[in-house]
Order: structure tokens, then sequence, then C-alpha cells
């Protein structure tokens, strides 16, 4: 199992980034793919139409998601925290994801680095 850390700057507010990554429909619009997403703990959560499914485990409002990813097979928690910070007119995104399948943590990586923040930069760029 494998941890990855790192931070993201992103074009936008604590709270513009928050309601994009907790608000369905939102998720649809930079993702593309159909989710299910709640900000009440304990319930399960879908993105990219099933790829990443999970559950939701703590929310602070503009500045803190906690999610549990599952990884089949796997008894281990993936642990997902995101932290916003304000700084200037970007917003740094702080991303830790613990206990990663070690033969999933290249596909994973490339997910955050490619599809997740770098839709949200995109989103945002192009806002």
């Amino acid at each position: 199992m494998k941890d990855f850390k790192k931070y993201y700057s992103i074009p936008a507010t604590p709270e513009e980034i928050y309601v994009a990554i907790t608000n369905p429909v939102t998720i649809e619009l930079w993702t593309g793919e159909t989710a299910e997403m709640s900000t009440e703990p304990g319930t399960e959560f879908s993105m990219w139409d099933g790829s990443i499914v999970g559950k939701n485990i703590e929310f602070e409002p503009n500045k803190k998601v906690v999610q549990q990813w599952y990884f089949e097979g796997q008894s281990d928690n993936s642990i997902v925290t995101i932290k916003l910070h304000a700084d200037k007119q970007f917003t740094s995104a702080e991303l830790r994801h613990t206990n990663i399948p070690d033969d999933d943590y290249n596909d994973i990586v490339d997910g955050w680095n490619d599809s997740y923040f770098g839709g949200l930069i995109d989103f945002f760029e192009g806002a």
C-alpha cells in the first residue's frame, strides 16, 4: 500500500471548489460523467459513471472533504482528504490519499493529476 500527497493551485475560491467537488450537478459539469454525491457523512458516492466509488466520511464546508475510496479485494481503508486553503486569487488544494493498492498507484496518481485536479483547473480556467 502506498500514500500520495500533493498540492494543486486552482484559479477559484475555496467556496467554488467545494461546490464543484460536492455537488453532483457541478461534478458532472467538469467531469462530463454521471456522479452521485451528497454532503451527508455515511452516504455512498460514485464519480466518473461508477469508476470511483466510496463513502463520504466528513465535510467542513469550503474547507475539507474526507472520503473512503473502495478498491476491489482490499480490506484496508483507502482515505482521501482534500483541504482547501485560500491563496490570493487561487486556492491551494491539499490532497492526501492513503492506502492505495500498489497495483493501482500509478493509475490513481495519473487520475488525480489529469482527470480530477486537471479537470478542475481546466474548468475554472475556462470559466
